[in-house]
C-alpha cells in the first residue's frame, strides 16, 4: 500500500514557508513534509534546485498530478486553493479581489517587511548596520500596515468577510511586525484582524511546523533565536 500523500511540501519556518502549511492545515489536507535546513544550505542542493530553480522555499510536488511542481509561496496558495476548492471565492469579482490582495502581500508587505527584518536582525547583527535602509523599510512597512488597517475597517477578513488565501499570505508577514520593529499602535482594525486569526487553531498549529520560531512574534527566548537567525543567514551578508 502506498502511504505517500498527494502533496509533498518542502519548507522551513519562515513567513513564506508557513503559507502553504497554513492552507494545508486549515483545509485538512494530509501531506508529506521535508524540512529544508538553511544552516546546511539545503535550499541550494542540486536535487532541490531542480524543483525550485530559485533555490528558495517553499515548493510543493503534487504527486496526484504527475508530480507537478509549484514554487513561489503565492503561486502555491493559488494552486492549492483551486485544486481543493477552498479559501478562494467562486464569484469572479471576489476571486479577483483575493488575487489583488495576495499580490499586495507578495509585492509589498512581504518584500518590505522582509528587508526591514533583514537589515535589523541579520545584517546589523553581523556588523553591517545601515540606518538609511532600516528607516526606509520600516517606514514603508508601517505604511503598508496602515493600508491594511484602513481596508479592514468594518471587515472581518480581507475579502468579503471570508477567510481566504489572501489572509493566510498576509497574516504570516504582518503578524511578525515585532520582528521587523514596525509599530502597530493606532491600527485597531489590523489588530482585531490579528486577534481573529490568532484564534484559529489550524493556523496557529501551522506556525509550529516544521518547528516554531516564536521570536518572530515577540515570544519565547528572543535573544537566542535572534542569534540563531543571524547565524544561519550570515553567508548572505558577506555576499
Amino acid at each position: 500500500m502506498n502511504s505517500q500523500k498527494d502533496i509533498h511540501l518542502y519548507t522551513a519556518s519562515t513567513m513564506n514557508g508557513w503559507k502553504p502549511v497554513v492552507f494545508l492545515e486549515e483545509a485538512g489536507v494530509e501531506y508529506d513534509l521535508t524540512h529544508i535546513d538553511f544552516s546546511k544550505n539545503e535550499q541550494k542542493a542540486p536535487d532541490y534546485v531542480k524543483l525550485n530553480p530559485n533555490g528558495r522555499i517553499p515548493t510543493i510536488v503534487d504527486r496526484s498530478n504527475n508530480d507537478f511542481v509549484v514554487f513561489e509561496s503565492g503561486a502555491i496558495l493559488w494552486y492549492l486553493a483551486e485544486k481543493y476548492g477552498k479559501f478562494l471565492p467562486s464569484d469572479p469579482n471576489e476571486k479577483s479581489r483575493t488575487l489583488q490582495w495576495l499580490m499586495f502581500q507578495m509585492g509589498g508587505v512581504g518584500p518590505m517587511m522582509g528587508q526591514a527584518m533583514y537589515f535589523q536582525r541579520i545584517a546589523a547583527k553581523n556588523g553591517n548596520e545601515d540606518p538609511f535602509a532600516i528607516k526606509r523599510y520600516v517606514d514603508e512597512s508601517r505604511r503598508l500596515l496602515e493600508v491594511l488597517n484602513t481596508h479592514l475597517k468594518e471587515k472581518e477578513f480581507l475579502v468579503n468577510n471570508e477567510y481566504t488565501i489572501a489572509d493566510m499570505a498576509t497574516y504570516t508577514w504582518a503578524r511578525a511586525y515585532y520582528w521587523a520593529n514596525v509599530s502597530v499602535d493606532g491600527l485597531p482594525y489590523l489588530q482585531a484582524w490579528f486577534d481573529r486569526i490568532d484564534e484559529r487553531p489550524a493556523t496557529q498549529r501551522a506556525l509550529e511546523i516544521p518547528k516554531p520560531f516564536w521570536a518572530f512574534f515577540g515570544k519565547g527566548d528572543i535573544e537566542a533565536q535572534e542569534r540563531e537567525n543571524a547565524e544561519r543567514f550570515k553567508s548572505d551578508v558577506r555576499k
